[in-house]
């Protein structure tokens, strides 16, 4: 493959999977084979791979060889809770990342509100109950909610958000132990379903992130009123 103007090694090795039309899974050629297409040395195909498992671009089992990988969403978690965790307005990034999965959500309830099936609206029902003993039930009900969509993209992105919140949720102070809130505001979510109610469905979505809103902002407030390293109490 001939090196075009500014084009990594990493860049080429992409452009070799797209050539040969590699799908997910499928494995990669051997990093002797990579040198020989590519002209590079080892050190630079070994330092390209490494990059690009970072980004889930490929995937290496050792012991077995290095395969494409399914480029997952989950890699960019680390530098959203990076991006929240450091300066002074990490908490201000955190309202940030909420509110955009709060605008993809109410889309997606209207979407949703006229085709949910009677075993999936009994599905939520049951996961609704669970939240007050399982944190993991609320994760389940909103991949849950939005799986008829078909849209995995969708799915990866709202999962993201929901695995970086309670990853940063200390910054927030204790945890809010007001489940019956949080249980009542997806039963809500649920009834508009169950009544094919797409208006009253967003407005239950928009009031369950109010509510996270509203914690946001009193943590917010909070970190504000502290006193900055150096000045007096």
């Amino acid at each position: 493959m001939a090196r075009r103007n500014g084009e990594s090694v990493q860049d080429r090795i992409v452009a070799l999977i797209h050539d040969r039309q590699l799908q997910p899974g499928a494995p990669m050629p051997t990093e002797p084979q990579l040198m020989d297409v590519l002209g590079a040395s080892r050190n630079s195909v070994r330092e390209a791979v490494r990059a690009l498992q970072a980004l889930g671009i490929v995937e290496i089992r050792h012991g077995f060889g290095t395969f494409v990988g399914r480029a997952s969403l989950d890699v960019l978690g680390p530098s959203l809770e990076f991006r929240i965790r450091s300066g002074p307005h990490g908490v201000r990034a955190l309202h940030d990342v909420v509110e955009v999965r709060e605008m993809l959500e109410i889309a997606l309830v209207a979407r949703v509100a006229g085709s949910t099936s009677p075993s999936r609206l009994a599905a939520l029902d049951a996961l609704a109950t669970a939240m007050q003993t399982d944190l993991e039930a609320d994760r389940a009900f909103h991949a849950l909610l939005y799986e008829s969509c078909g849209n995995e993209l969708v799915l990866q992105l709202i999962d993201l958000f929901w695995q970086v919140y309670h990853q940063v949720e200390p910054l927030l102070g204790a945890p809010d132990e007001r489940m019956d809130v949080t249980v009542g505001n997806h039963r809500r979510i649920v009834d508009a379903l169950r009544a094919r109610d797409a208006s009253a469905a967003q407005e239950a979505m928009q009031r369950h992130f109010r509510d996270v809103k509203e914690r946001i902002a009193r943590a917010e407030a909070a970190q504000a009123a502290k006193p900055l390293d150096g000045e007096a109490a």
